[in-house]
């Protein structure tokens, strides 16, 4: 039993709940962010490259021409997608200005911390003795 009484402690700590609160909501925001740059800006990317889709942009590597990827897979030739990687650095690109964003929105609500006033110091410790010694030698 002492093992379940351990797990459970294990799994109820603050930091644990913390964590997969975290986990959740970064699931949650992935999927938003990935909807802003697929279903937003991508768009736009597209209409500057003429109206192709930058994950359907390739190289073919072997003999042979094709108007467009799925030609080109159809046949087996031998291609590079080159438009996935693309899409991959314009995704994180998105991504990282986002959270970016998102960060530094936070850091604008959370209280700026006055320095506080040090405490007054008390006596060192020498002072201390000397004011006992004092007090002795008066008696």
């Amino acid at each position: 039993m002492g093992f379940l009484k351990d797990f459970k402690t294990f799994l109820m700590k603050g930091d644990i709940v913390s964590l997969a609160t975290a986990v959740i909501i970064g699931g949650a925001f992935k999927t938003i962010v990935s909807s802003l740059a697929k279903d937003i800006i991508m768009p736009f990317v597209g209409l500057f490259l003429g109206g192709k889709n930058v994950n359907d942009l390739f190289f073919v590597l072997g003999k042979g021409s094709y108007e467009t990827l799925a030609e080109a897979k159809e046949a087996g030739a031998p291609i590079m997608t080159y438009g996935n990687f693309v899409q991959a650095i314009i995704d994180f690109v998105i991504i990282g200005f986002v959270i970016f964003m998102f960060l530094k929105a936070y850091e604008k609500t959370k209280k700026k911390e006055e320095p506080k006033p040090e405490a007054p110091k008390g006596p060192t410790q020498e002072e201390l003795l000397i004011e006992i010694r004092d007090l002795l030698a008066n008696k």
